[in-house]
């Protein structure tokens, strides 16, 4: 059995980045890992997003693969950290199906509870959702003892969606003792994708493939 790599681009839950797709699996399959696209649905209320991933992840799963990791750009970082960070599904079979056994997140949102990013909060919520739904969507607030391994980068200029978001899960993470990594570069607009030319974010995959490593995913 082979571990497998689920992409999920971002868009601000509006619609589905090209550039955060096909190239990224394109990458993890230099690697040498098994990864996919996964094109959730967007303009859809929650939890329309979460069930459609975990109904990805249980796809892949049966597929013959023994561990699935999710890696998100944006909203779509939230898709993959929700549907790892979720309450799992009550029925101990659909539960173990759905674990998600990693996770990659980059310059992901994180909180529904900040005003920011308020694109991804009107298409998942709506922008007058009340606080304890709010609550039951922000990855910071869903982090348990159990949560898998995370890598996380962001950049301290993004403006879309501010580094805050990451802080958040990292202290989360840390203060429930799971293993992650925090990468936050001065420099770099929202949605850099790869960061190719755009300065230290540039060495995020060098760093994240290094992680792999470490995880024991890659040779």
């Amino acid at each position: 059995m082979t571990d497998h790599i689920i992409v999920l681009p971002g868009g601000g839950y509006t619609d589905l980045s090209d550039d955060e797709a096909e190239p990224v699996a394109a990458w993890l399959a230099g690697l040498g890992l098994s990864s996919s696209v996964f094109r959730y649905p967007v303009q859809t209320r929650h939890p329309g997003p979460l069930d459609a991933v975990r109904t990805e992840v249980r796809r892949i799963r049966a597929d013959g693969h023994e561990r699935v990791g999710l890696l998100g750009f944006s909203a779509g970082g939230h898709a993959a950290g929700h549907a790892t960070l979720a309450p799992p599904s009550s029925d101990p079979d659909a539960a173990a199906a759905e674990r998600v056994d990693l996770a990659i997140l980059c310059y992901p949102v994180v909180s529904m509870e900040l005003p920011t990013h308020a694109d991804s909060r009107r298409q998942l919520i709506g922008l007058d959702a009340p606080p304890e739904l709010r609550a039951a969507t922000s990855l910071d607030r869903l982090v348990t003892a159990v949560a898998p391994p995370f890598f996380v980068w962001h950049t301290a200029e993004d403006a879309s969606v501010p580094v805050q978001h990451a802080y958040l899960l990292a202290t989360a993470l840390a203060d429930h003792g799971i293993p992650h990594a925090l990468h936050v570069f001065s420099r770099g607009r929202h949605g850099l994708n790869f960061a190719i030319g755009q300065g230290d974010a540039e060495q995020w995959t060098t760093l994240c493939a290094a992680w792999l490593r470490e995880e024991g995913w890659i040779a």
